[in-house]
C-alpha cells in the first residue's frame, strides 16, 4: 500500500491532532466538572456537561485522524526501508 499524502503532511497532522487531543480534553475537563473559569461568566453556557459531550465529541475526531496520520507515516517509514533500488 502506498502512502496518499506526503510525509510532511503526516508528521504535521500527528503534531496537531496530539496536541488538540490534549487542550481539548482539558477544556472538556473544566466544563465538565463547572469550573468557574468556564461556566463563572453570565454569557457562558448553562449545561457544561452538554458542552463538554460535544468537546469530547471533537477529541474523537481528533483521535481518528492521529490514527489515519500515524498510519501514513508508517507507510513511509516502510517504504523508505525498503531502498531506493527495486526490481519491476
Amino acid at each position: 500500500m502506498k502512502p496518499v499524502f506526503g510525509v510532511g503532511q503526516a508528521w504535521s497532522c500527528i503534531v496537531m491532532s496530539a496536541f488538540a487531543i490534549v487542550i481539548l480534553s482539558v477544556i472538556g475537563a473544566l466544563f465538565k466538572s463547572g469550573h468557574h473559569s468556564m461556566m463563572g461568566s453570565t454569557q457562558d453556557p448553562q449545561d457544561g456537561a452538554a458542552v463538554a459531550a460535544t468537546v469530547f465529541g471533537a477529541v474523537a475526531v481528533y483521535a481518528v485522524f492521529l490514527v489515519g496520520c500515524s498510519f501514513q507515516a508508517f507507510l513511509h517509514i516502510r517504504d523508505n526501508r525498503r531502498g531506493a533500488i527495486t526490481l519491476s
